[in-house]
């Protein structure tokens, strides 16, 4: 089968899932050593909890949460201003071709796991 015509999936990679293992790392390195100047960002821990990145590595979709929960919103903008010295800070520490661009987002999948916990305990208990 020629290369063109290769069946497209879904599924990434095992690159990409190893970069994107290896960009987590380098966040919550980031998030823990270097100084970010946002008064909004100052003093809040901040949970990498996944890193999805393009077939072609170039851009990288950072999943983030507030350790505590809480309103995220404000933070994830904060983060996407400091998406270019948290580009900067990645590239030092994880050896690429290129230094992928960042895009942050709050990850929702505790909140959609614990609204099905509670969806489920809500069923009437079957007598057997």
């Amino acid at each position: 089968m020629a290369r063109g015509n290769a069946p497209k999936s879904r599924a990434p990679s095992q690159r990409q899932l190893r970069v994107g293992e290896l960009l987590r790392e380098a966040l919550t390195d980031t998030f823990r050593r270097a100084p970010i100047r946002d008064p909004i960002l100052s003093g809040v821990a901040i949970t990498v909890t996944e890193v999805r990145t393009a077939p072609d590595l170039k851009q990288a979709r950072v999943f983030v949460m507030p350790l505590g929960g809480g309103d995220g919103a404000p933070i994830v903008e904060a983060l996407g201003r400091a998406a270019p010295y948290l580009r900067t800070e990645v590239a030092r520490r994880v050896n690429l071709r290129y230094a992928p661009a960042l895009e942050f987002e709050l990850d929702r999948s505790f909140d959609e796991s614990s609204h099905i916990d509670e969806l489920l305990n809500e069923l009437p208990a079957r007598n057997e």
